[in-house]
């Protein structure tokens, strides 16, 4: 019988996957400008913004899966953790309404972490 640890998990990967994916659906179509332009900005090799798709794309299929989710979302995290050092320098400012401008990042990090310590749960490909 399914618990509802089990189908919190399966929303949490559903959620994480599937919101991040649309960030990786952007850049598949528009390219990574953005991205090279901050990696080289911050003395980084242009052809590192590549491993985007990876971070954007693969992870969150896999995430959305439960394939090796925990692999996917260490991936995802390390994606976050570079987002949020380009885009914003590890800065605490907040934004114009109030909340913190790296709020969107941080949280896709912290989903990442949850779903690296919970694991992919009953709903998924490897079902652990």
């Amino acid at each position: 019988m399914p618990t509802n640890a089990d189908i919190a998990k399966l929303l949490l990967r559903l959620s994480t996957g599937g919101l991040i994916l649309f960030h990786g659906v952007h850049k598949v179509i528009h390219g990574t400008s953005g991205v090279k332009a901050m990696l080289s900005s911050a003395g980084l090799p242009e052809f590192l913004s590549y491993g985007v798709y990876l971070g954007e794309v693969v992870a969150p299929i896999f995430i959305i899966l439960g394939l090796y989710a925990r692999v996917a979302s260490m991936v995802l995290g390390v994606n976050m953790l570079i987002a949020i050092f380009l885009a914003y320098g590890f800065s605490l400012s907040l934004a114009k309404y109030g909340g913190l401008a790296i709020e969107s990042p941080l949280l896709f990090l912290i989903m990442s972490i949850l779903i690296i310590f919970l694991g992919s749960g009953k709903y998924s490909v490897n079902n652990k």
